[in-house]
C-alpha cells in the first residue's frame, strides 16, 4: 500500500467514524431528554414510544431506499453531505418543537435523512478499504464513534445542558457538530469512481447488445441476486435477531436492573454506560480478529458471547463490579454487526451494490429489531414478568450462533490461503 493511499484510508476513516458518531448523538438525544421533553409537552408514555418506533420504521426505509441511489447513481459524497445536513436541522426542529405533531415529524425526517448514512459510508470504506484492513475499517467506522459519542458522551452533555439551561438548548447543541461533519466530509472525503466496484476485469471482450443490457439491468436492481446469495439472506436474519438483541438491552436493561433486581438508579447508570464502553473497545478487537482469523468463526463465537448480558442479569447476584465486568464482556457481541451489516456483504458482491446489500440488511433489521421487538417484548412482560425480554435476548444469541454457523467465509487472509 503506498503511504498517499494509506493516509487517505486513515483519513477517511477518521472522517466517517466521527460523523456516525454524530449520528447517534442525535439519534439517541431524544431517549436522554424524554424526562424533560415529556413535562414540558405532556406526553403520554404511548407517544413516547411512537417517536422511538417512528424514528426506527424511516430509519430502515431510507437505508434500502438511499442506498440504492447511491448504486445508482454513483453519486455517495453529494448524498451523504445533504443527509448530514438535513438532520442536523431535524436536531434543531426537535429543539423548537412545541406540540407532539411537531416533534413527530421532526423524528420522522430524522430517520429518513439518517437511515441512508451507514450503507453509503460502509460503501465508501469498502471500495477504499485494503484487504488486511477492510474488516476492520468498517468495524471501527460503524461501532466506535456512535458508542463513544451516542452511549457514552450524549448522556452526560445532553442532560448537563438540559439541566442547566433547558432541554431544547439541548437539542440546539446536538446540532452543531453535524453541520461541522458535514464541512469535513466535503472538504476530505472524495467521490468513488463508477467503476471501482467492478469484478469484471479489464480485459474483458465487448459485450453483445442483448448481455449489456442484462448487466445494465443487474447494475440497477441487483436486489433479486443479492437474496439468492446464502451469505445475505443469513446476514440478513442475522440483522433480525442481532438488532432485536441490542434493542431490547438498551430498552429492557435499566428497568429490570431497578425494577426486578434493586439496583439503584445511580448503580443502573454505570451499568448501562459501560454498555458504550464495551461496544467501542470491541470495534477493534472483533473486527479486528475477523481480518486474521475470519468472519465467520468471530460470528459464532462473539453472537455466543452476547447471552452473558442477560444471562447476568437473571442469575448472577454477587457484587455490583463483577456484574459490570460480565455486561462489559458479554456486549462484545456488539462488535459482530458491522461485520454481518456491511464486511460480509461487501466480500460476497459487487462492491457497485454495497450501499444496497448494507441498506437491506440494515433495514430489515431496523424493522424487526428496532420497531417490532420492543413492543412484542413489551407485551410479553407485561404478561409474564420482566424476565421475559431478557429470556428473548438469549433466545436471539442462540439463534444467531446457529446462523453464523452456516455463513460462507469471506475473509480474504483466509479465503487466498485455500
Amino acid at each position: 500500500m503506498t503511504a498517499t493511499r494509506w493516509r487517505y484510508e486513515t483519513t477517511l476513516l477518521v472522517v466517517l467514524g466521527l460523523m456516525f458518531g454524530i449520528v447517534f448523538f442525535d439519534r439517541n438525544a431524544m431517549s436522554y431528554l424524554t424526562p424533560f421533553v415529556a413535562k414540558d409537552l405532556g406526553l403520554s408514555n404511548t407517544q413516547i414510544g411512537m417517536l422511538a418506533s417512528a424514528l426506527s420504521l424511516t430509519w430502515a426505509l431510507s437505508a434500502f431506499a438511499v442506498g440504492a441511489y447511491s448504486d445508482a447513481t454513483g453519486r455517495r459524497k453529494s448524498v451523504l453531505v445533504v443527509c448530514i445536513v438535513i438532520f442536523s436541522f431535524c436536531s434543531l426542529g426537535s429543539g423548537l418543537a412545541t406540540s407532539f405533531a411537531m416533534l413527530m415529524t421532526s423524528r420522522l425526517v430524522m430517520g429518513l435523512s439518517e437511515g441512508g448514512i451507514l450503507p453509503i459510508s460502509q460503501s465508501l470504506l469498502a471500495a477504499e478499504s485494503s484487504d488486511q484492513r477492510r474488516g476492520l475499517n468498517m468495524g471501527v467506522m460503524q461501532n466506535f464513534g456512535s458508542n463513544i459519542l451516542g452511549s457514552f458522551a450524549a448522556p452526560l452533555i445532553l442532560v448537563y445542558v438540559a439541566n442547566t439551561w433547558h432541554w431544547r438548548a439541548a437539542f440546539f447543541v446536538a446540532a452543531i457538530p453535524g453541520l461541522i461533519c458535514a464541512v469535513l466530509v466535503a472538504r476530505y472525503v472524495r467521490e468513488v469512481a463508477r467503476d471501482a466496484g467492478s469484478q469484471a476485469p479489464s480485459t474483458e471482450t465487448p459485450a453483445s447488445p442483448a448481455r449489456a443490457a442484462s448487466n445494465e439491468h443487474r447494475r440497477s436492481i441487483p436486489v433479486a441476486e443479492m437474496l439468492g446469495t446464502r451469505n445475505m439472506w443469513i446476514c440478513i436474519l442475522l440483522s433480525c435477531v442481532m438488532v432485536a438483541w441490542m434493542v431490547l438491552g438498551w430498552t429492557f436493561l435499566p428497568v429490570y436492573y431497578v425494577s426486578a433486581r434493586g439496583i439503584s438508579p445511580g448503580a443502573m447508570s454505570v451499568l448501562m454506560s459501560l454498555l458504550g464502553i464495551s461496544a467501542a473497545v470491541f470495534s477493534f478487537i472483533v473486527s479486528g480478529l475477523s481480518d486474521r482469523i475470519g468472519r465467520k468463526p468471530v460470528m459464532i463465537a462473539f453472537c455466543a458471547i452476547g447471552a452473558l448480558v442477560p444471562l447476568a442479569a437473571l442469575h448472577y447476584h454477587g457484587p455490583l463490579a463483577i456484574l459490570g465486568a460480565l455486561v462489559f464482556i458479554g456486549w462484545s457481541a456488539s462488535g459482530v454487526f458491522p461485520i454481518f451489516m456491511a464486511t460480509i456483504p461487501s466480500e460476497t458482491i459487487s462492491v457497485r451494490h454495497v450501499a444496497t446489500a448494507t441498506g437491506v440488511v440494515v433495514g430489515i433489521g431496523e424493522i424487526t429489531g428496532g420497531f417490532l421487538s420492543p413492543t412484542l417484548a413489551g407485551r410479553a412482560a407485561d404478561a409474564y414478568g420482566l424476565q421475559a425480554p431478557m429470556l428473548i435476548m438469549i433466545g436471539c444469541t442462540v439463534v444467531a450462533t446457529v446462523l453464523a454457523l452456516f455463513l460462507r467465509e469471506t475473509a480474504p487472509s483466509r479465503t487466498s490461503r485455500r
